[in-house]
């Protein structure tokens, strides 16, 4: 320090000395001293001289935060995310289904720090894959494959959902929704469900034309029995002296035309008019 430096002067270069001596520790450790978890995730606190991660300490929630420098935060993602595992497993009777199931999982925001002590960050691997597996292979063993092309196939992935979210809910994730597609079939057993389909169909085309022709004979007979009503009604209403009431009335229509010229009356073998034309 200049000794010829007014007293104001050294007052002033003490403070900017002091002041290096405050703030440029800060300025290298500052970010060793803060940390900014991103949107969509969240922090765990790893305390180096204390007991690593604290399962009952709130996680950190995504922005700006202040930490000892001497602690780590582990960062994880807490949005839902997605896994995909293509399986092949067997069915009641030992035949083998191959398919795709799809989950949807997130770990329990309150209770990340037990997941990271008890599972780790790697827990997609760990817990959630393995659980798809094991929990398919149970579910579908109890079901034969052709219920898979029946009502049954949202019984068998309501199951397996609820079977799968009880098992990662003790590993603390959330499952959210379970998908299951492009379910194979031996080929064996699809030609044989294609026959039997057929057949099923044909059954019901046989069935249609017993009805219409059983229909069709009903109705023949209901005619015919009409018909044979009409005329027993007819025979006993019909006299000898009806129709020769009737035939004198139809002789007497026929004598004014034109073209009649004699009628003798009685003149017929029945008593019946006798019309003689013009020779």
């Amino acid at each position: 320090m200049n000794m010829n430096a007014s007293p104001e002067d050294r007052r002033r270069l003490r403070g900017i000395l002091l002041a290096l001596l405050v703030f440029l520790p800060i300025v290298m450790l500052w970010g060793s001293l803060t940390v900014t978890v991103p949107s969509g995730y969240a922090g765990l606190t790893f305390h180096t001289f204390g007991e690593g991660v604290d399962p009952d300490e709130a996680p950190l929630s995504s922005g700006f935060h202040f930490k000892a420098p001497w602690n780590k935060v582990y960062e994880y993602e807490i949005r839902q995310t997605e896994q995909m595992e293509a399986l092949e497993v067997l069915s009641s009777n030992l035949l083998k289904i191959n398919m795709d199931m799809t989950v949807f999982t997130q770990p329990e925001y309150e209770k990340l720090g037990r997941l990271e002590i008890e599972r780790g960050r790697s827990y997609e691997e760990k817990v959630i894959r393995p659980a798809m597996r094991s929990v398919a292979r149970e579910v579908i063993a109890k079901y034969l494959p052709e219920e898979f092309n029946t009502t049954k196939r949202e019984q068998i992935q309501l199951e397996i959902k609820n079977q799968l979210a009880a098992k990662l809910a003790e590993n603390y994730i959330q499952l959210n929704d379970v998908l299951i597609r492009n379910i194979q079939l031996p080929t064996t057993l699809e030609q044989a469900i294609e026959r039997k389909l057929q057949q099923e169909q044909e059954s019901l085309e046989y069935e249609f034309r017993l009805e219409k022709a059983q229909k069709e004979a009903d109705r023949l007979r209901i005619e015919a029995a009409g018909i044979r009503d009409f005329e027993e009604i007819i025979s006993k209403g019909l006299s000898d002296k009806l129709l020769k009431w009737k035939g004198i009335e139809a002789t007497k229509e026929i004598a004014k035309s034109n073209n009649t010229k004699i009628v003798v009356v009685g003149g017929g073998n029945d008593g019946l008019p006798l019309i003689l034309g013009d020779n």
